[in-house]
């Protein structure tokens, strides 16, 4: 993202989009635990490969505007990252939860909804499928289309920081509604959730690069040794993930009107 024109970026995810119990729920089986079993490495192959794609097409979105006269625009980057996220949510949510960001992983085991023992596999596995992606896309274009598809500030440090945290902040909370609530309709969650990106990018895409994802930034910046302004892009968006997901969990349920109306409650039932 050299000088920050026309890129953007990224994104990430977790979703259940069937009628059953999240799949990043803590379950009182041997899964809850950091064992390599043949599911738990079904789900590791699953957020290696889903980020890997994620990026590779993001990023080549990118690349592809700079390299051709903005052909691609910034709204059909935003687009292109929206599409992706949507599409990989509903091909391996139901295996891995499609996270594909650390920040969303992190933020999940903070409320206890995902086995805080996994949290290294998968985060190793999500910035594994991002500098794949990155190196896949360098090797494809070089030379003078080498161009730079990770993110960086383009103003201050402190308006990128907060900027990042408030749309990782607000994707988190959609991720959390639509994927841990019974409430909500499941099968609209990959829709919620790839739209949230599209909307994210789109405004804050030419400031930030609009990454809401620490492996969505580190890929491309472990390629081309770019690391100006990373640290950024990896607090803010767990920072703004965790609050994210620790708010919607504040407003989720309504234990407390439940017990003072239990009346209410049940002629609601």
């Amino acid at each position: 993202m050299a000088g920050n024109s026309g890129t953007n970026g990224n994104d990430a995810v977790a979703l259940n989009v069937n009628h059953e119990p999240p799949t990043f729920a803590s379950k009182p089986n041997h899964e809850s635990g950091f064992r390599f079993s043949i599911p738990f490495m079904q789900k590791l192959i699953a957020e290696a490969v889903g980020t890997y794609f994620l990026i590779f097409a993001g990023c080549a979105a990118v690349v592809v505007n700079l390299d051709k006269d903005k052909v691609v625009t910034m709204p059909g980057i935003a687009i292109v990252w929206g599409l992706a996220v949507t599409v990989l949510v509903y091909s391996v949510g139901h295996i891995s939860g499609a996270h594909f960001n650390p920040a969303v992983t992190i933020a999940f085991a903070t409320c206890k909804r995902f086995p805080a023992k996994q949290v290294p596999a998968y985060i190793a596995a999500q910035v594994l499928g991002s500098t794949l992606a990155s190196g896949t896309l360098r090797l494809l274009f070089q030379g003078q289309q080498n161009h730079f598809a990770g993110t960086l500030p383009a103003g201050s440090n402190m308006q990128s920081f907060v900027i990042e945290f408030i749309i990782t902040f607000y994707l988190m909370f959609v991720i959390s509604g639509v994927a841990t609530d019974n409430r909500a309709i499941g099968e609209l969650g990959g829709l919620a959730v790839g739209s949230t990106v599209l909307l994210n990018v789109m405004f804050s895409g030419p400031i930030t690069g609009a990454s809401m994802n620490p492996a969505r930034s580190l890929g491309p910046a472990i390629v081309h040794s770019e690391y100006r302004g990373i640290w950024i892009y990896m607090v803010a968006p767990i920072l703004g993930a965790i609050s994210g997901a620790w708010v919607y969990n504040v407003i989720r349920t309504p234990t407390i009107q439940c017990l003072r109306s239990p009346r209410m409650a049940l002629s609601k039932t």
